[in-house]
Order: C-alpha cells, then structure tokens, then sequence
C-alpha cells in the first residue's frame, strides 16, 4: 500500500479526511476536504470534483485504518492516492496545526 509520513507533506498537498463527522468538527487540518468514510462510496463524486488533476490524494483518518481502505479503493479506481501512516494522531503529535470549522484551535479524537 502507497504510504507517506506526516513529515513529508508538504502545503498545498491534497488531504482527504475520512474520519466521521464528530472526529471531524473536534478537530482536522486545514484545507482538507471531508467525507467521511461511512459515505465515501455515496460521496465518490466531491472527491473527484475536488481531487486536483494528475494529483496526488494523500488519504487520513485517526490512525491509518481507515484512510488505508480508502487509499486501497482509490488506486482500484486508478487515482494516485496514498495512506497517511499514522494518520490525526501523528499529524498533532508532530506539531501540525488542527483547527475546528471556525478556524480556532481543535484536537483530535
């Protein structure tokens, strides 16, 4: 399974955030885009409005479960996607910003 660490995102990479919704609004990267993965199949078509062309998708959830089954989903689906190891936990961990829907500081769940 393609997989990257938190340290070599970089700004401006596309995140996907699969986690639900109450993870979600505790907390989550900026600029990521959200559905959860109870949804994903339903939801497909917002990822790939969104998605950027010949982009990559790097996938997250809480701790790599279950962006790993998305990221899995994806390169079925031929979209360059990659598991973010770790996921939430590592990206607070490693001191990367997390925000609620408001901009004020979140926390992960």
């Amino acid at each position: 399974m393609p997989t990257v660490q938190v340290a070599d995102l970089e700004d401006g990479d596309f995140l996907l955030d699969v986690r639900e919704d109450d993870e979600w609004k505790a907390g989550h990267a900026e600029g990521a885009l959200h559905i959860p993965v109870s949804e994903f199949v339903a939801r497909y078509g917002e990822l790939t409005e969104a998605a950027p062309q010949d982009g990559r998708v790097h996938v997250i959830c809480r701790s790599g479960g279950r962006s790993a089954q998305v990221t899995m989903y994806l390169a079925q689906q031929g979209i360059d996607a990659v598991n973010v190891h770790g996921g939430m936990q590592v990206w607070e961990a490693a001191g990367r910003p997390v925000v609620t829907d408001d901009g004020q500081p979140g926390h992960v769940l």
